[in-house]
């Protein structure tokens, strides 16, 4: 499955952007859809998932500020971002645990005054 991230770009602290993630596969099969990031020299986290049934679950540093949904019908994922940190600068990736090898390129998020 080929994923393309969109969405990201430089933000002034407290600002806000929305990401965008399509999968070239039906989402609907994926039982669970996911965001991740990845800053430089550290690990990739994950940020937040969502299920097919549209249970959530957030990293604990973005709970409160970042929403993740997902449109089956256009197989696209999103993810909100509100009230963005310094921290929160990193590359974005969409990912599904249903076909755990492939990622997309990402979307590069800074968040700098």
């Amino acid at each position: 499955v080929q994923f393309v991230e969109s969405g990201g770009g430089l933000v002034q602290p407290g600002g806000s952007l929305r990401l965008s993630c399509a999968s070239s596969r039906d989402i609907s099969l994926f039982y669970r859809m996911e965001w991740h990031r990845q800053a430089p020299g550290k690990q990739r986290e994950l940020v937040a998932h969502i299920s097919r049934d549209l249970e959530v679950h957030y990293l604990d540093s973005v709970q409160g500020r970042f929403t993740i949904s997902r449109d089956n019908n256009i197989n696209t994922i999103y993810l909100q971002m509100n009230s963005l940190k310094p921290e929160d600068t990193a590359n974005y990736f969409c990912h599904t645990s249903s076909v755990p090898d492939d990622w997309g390129q990402g979307t590069q998020v800074t968040v700098s005054s």
